[in-house]
């Protein structure tokens, strides 16, 4: 009689056998599923932020040197931050740089399609403003600002935590080298 009983709660799926089984093979579908689950997330959330910004976002501060129209030079300490969107392809940019005369506030907003670089900048402290455009590629960044009687060369190179800034120009500013370090 036992074994009747045992043989019918077989047929049924409820033999002790076969909820140890179906309980094993519930948690390990259900293991494989949140194992699935987390790679595609994290696929998506990598490939949603895979733009030439990416590595950019926080904020930055150190040091370097401004290069006025006589030829002086003199050091200065600055301040970048970064707020990136778009999937990595918007940044909304703040850097500012003061030495003991001189101090600069530049702000830009950069979108960049493929490799090209386009937006808007601004420098609060002498009210001047424009656009720019330039070219992306491997962390480096190639751009032209532009505005009224004003073109600067910027390049910007970011290898990890650490960050390097060139401004060139043909006025009172001749232009300036930064280092900078994610803070």
């Amino acid at each position: 009689m036992v074994h009747l009983r045992a043989y019918r709660a077989a047929v049924d799926g409820k033999h002790p056998a076969n909820n140890a089984r179906t309980n094993i093979f519930v948690t390990t579908r259900r293991l494989l599923l949140a194992v699935v689950a987390f790679f595609v997330v994290s696929a998506s959330a990598s490939y949603a932020q895979s733009g030439p910004f990416t590595g950019l976002a926080g904020n930055w501060s150190g040091g370097g040197t401004v290069t006025l129209d006589d030829g002086s030079t003199e050091r200065i300490r600055c301040r970048a931050t970064y707020a990136v969107g778009a999937g990595g392809n918007g940044l909304n940019q703040s850097l500012t740089c003061a030495s003991d005369s001189y101090k600069f506030n530049l702000s830009s907003n950069v979108v960049a399609e493929g490799g090209a670089l386009s937006g808007t900048w601004s420098e609060s402290s002498r009210g001047v403003n424009g656009n720019l455009e330039g070219r992306a590629s491997g962390g480096a960044f190639q751009i032209i600002a532009s505005a009224p009687g004003f073109t600067a060369n910027l390049t910007l190179t970011t290898r990890g935590n650490k960050q390097s800034v060139v401004i060139r120009s043909e006025s009172v500013f001749r232009g300036a080298s930064i280092s900078l370090s994610r803070s």
